[in-house]
This record gives structure tokens, sequence and C-alpha cells, in this order.
């Protein structure tokens, strides 16, 4: 019987199964993939500050980071991208960098260092999450965190404060929302008619974004004007994370009927590349053993030719005694 997998994260709020990037996605991958995956939410006293969430505990095994989470969740037989071709692979890749490029960095500043959303929302949010004196510490913390990824990332010469990157970053994000939108078009996933990897991780980017009450965000208004991303959100809310829509059934089944198609595909590929190298090995030892014979036979003639004009002695005469043969 498998072990029971808990998943503690950030929890829930306007709207969302977790207000916390990085929970929502895996949460997301979760339910697309049909994993059975209970979330307890924290409250900042299971560990230190240095805590990362989310954090997948399975038996003995805690798995952190939403590409590790995902990639064990797939050892699991838990895999949303079994369908996706090597071409949709690599374009999931490439979108899902894109948006950790993009996207992410003005994410981090309309939620932590944008000063009236980060008083008015994110801070009393974390703090009321938090006991004392940690919901003092905890969204400080997180708001530094932000803002040094922020200047590390885009704080390149000749733009190395705050202010002088902010246009660049939101210039960057408003382009990574405008491709994603047109990647989307009409559909209600990126691929097919399944959500994937990619979906999570563009739900778990745009949701919060689509869903907080911010008092002050451009990237909001310009998403607002995305009509499918923000419909994609909602689809997903109600598919997958509304109680009276429990969602889909998880194609478990399909999953491991297509990978035991690939594998039988593979094993007769390997048979096939079996076979042809076991006839190329017989060619060549049957070629091996024509060439010494002919060699031998060239020479037991040379050894029963006979030359009476010839005195020189035969090279061969200790082969024609042994073989009991008359002398010339």
């Amino acid at each position: 019987m498998a072990a029971a997998m808990e998943l503690r994260c950030w929890g829930g709020d306007w709207g969302l199964p977790s207000v916390h990037t990085e929970s929502l996605i895996v949460l997301a991958y979760a339910k697309f993939s049909g994993a059975k995956v209970t979330a307890s939410p924290i409250d900042w006293t299971w560990k230190t500050l240095t805590a990362t969430v989310p954090e997948l505990v399975c038996g003995d095994s805690a798995v952190k980071e939403p590409s590790q989470i995902l990639n064990f969740l797939r050892k699991q037989r838990f895999n949303a991208d079994y369908e996706l071709t090597a071409r949709q692979g690599a374009d999931t890749m490439a979108y899902i960098a894109l948006i950790e490029e993009k996207l992410r960095p003005a994410l981090l500043h309309t939620f932590w260092v944008d000063a009236e959303n980060y008083s008015n929302l994110t801070r009393p949010w974390f703090a009321s999450r938090s006991p004392f004196p940690l919901n003092f510490l905890v969204p400080s913390c997180h708001a530094n965190i932000a803002l040094s990824r922020i200047l590390l990332t885009k704080g390149e010469s000749p733009l190395h404060r705050i202010t002088e990157v902010e246009g660049k970053i939101y210039s960057d994000a408003k382009e990574c929302l405008n491709l994603l939108s047109y990647r989307l078009g009409t559909a209600n996933y990126f691929f097919g008619n399944s959500p994937t990897s990619l979906d999570a991780f563009v739900f778990g980017f745009v949701a919060p974004l689509h869903k907080a009450s911010l008092p002050s965000s451009p990237l909001q208004s310009h998403l607002r004007q995305l009509d499918n991303l923000t419909c994609f959100c909602d689809n997903i809310l109600a598919v997958y994370f509304s109680s009276s829509h429990p969602g889909p059934p998880p194609p478990v089944l399909e999953t491991m009927d297509a990978n035991l198609q690939k594998l039988t595909q593979l094993v007769n590929k390997e048979s096939n590349l079996i076979e042809k190298v076991l006839l190329l090995s017989l060619f060549s030892s049957l070629h091996g053993f024509m060439v010494a014979f002919d060699r031998w036979m060239i020479i037991f003639a040379a050894a029963l030719s006979t030359n009476p004009t010839d005195q020189t002695p035969n090279p061969f005469w200790p082969m024609r005694r042994a073989l009991r043969l008359p002398d010339p």
C-alpha cells in the first residue's frame, strides 16, 4: 500500500487553495495527475525561519522545491505529461524558463516590494498566519529575500536600485503574459484536452495575481485585459478545486497503459538491434573461417606439389612425411 502524501504549504485565501505560488503549482499538478495529496497549512511553529515550503512528506521521504516534488510524483506513476510529444516537452521547459525569468520578478515586486501592496495586503496576511513573535519576522524576511532576488537577477549595470529596474521587470512581465495568452488561444489548456505541468506552473503564477485584491498593480490591470488567461484560472478552480465539481477522474490507468506501450516499443527496438548484432557477428565469424580455410588449402596444395627439376629442399617435406606421402 502506498504511503500517504502530505504537502506542507501556506494556506489558502482569495478563493485559492493557497496564496503561495510554489504551493499552488504542486497542488494543481497533484490534482491534474490524480495524486492523493493532503494539504497541511503551516503556521511556522513546526520549523525555523529557514524552512522551505512547499514540502512533500511521504513516509520517510521529504521533498522540497516544486520541480523536485513533481519529479517525485512522476516516479510514483502520477504523470500529467505522459501524452506530450518530445516537441511539446521541450516547449514546456522553454515556457517554464520564460515564466521564471520574466514573470517571477514582477510578482515578487508586486506582492513584497511595492509599499502599498505590502502594507495593506501581503504583510497583514502573512503576519496573521504566523504566531508571535514570528509575525514580526516572517513578512520582513520574505520581503528582504524578494528584494535581493530581484536585484540579483535584474539589477545589472547600470541599473542597481529597485526604482531603476521597476520599469524593466514590469515590461518583461507584460510581454510574458502576452506570449502565454497568445499560446493558450481559445483552448482550455496549453496542450490538448488535459492539463499538464505547464498548466500547473502558469496557474501557480497567474492565479494569485488574478485573485488578490491588490490596492495598486499595473500588472494586474494588464492581466485583466487578457480574458483567456483569467478564464483559464477560473476554469481550473471550478473543475479541480471546487467542492461541487471534484474534477474529472485522473487517467492513471491510461498512464500505465501508455507507459507499458512505450516500454514494449522500446523492448522491440532493442530486440531487433540485438538480432542485427548477432547476425553481423555470425557473418563476420563465417567470413574469418572461410579466409582461414582458403589459406590452409593453399598451403596444403603447395605441400602436395612436386617439381622433378627443382633440387631445392621442399619446406613442406616435414608435412609430407607427417602425412606419409612419398618423396618426389
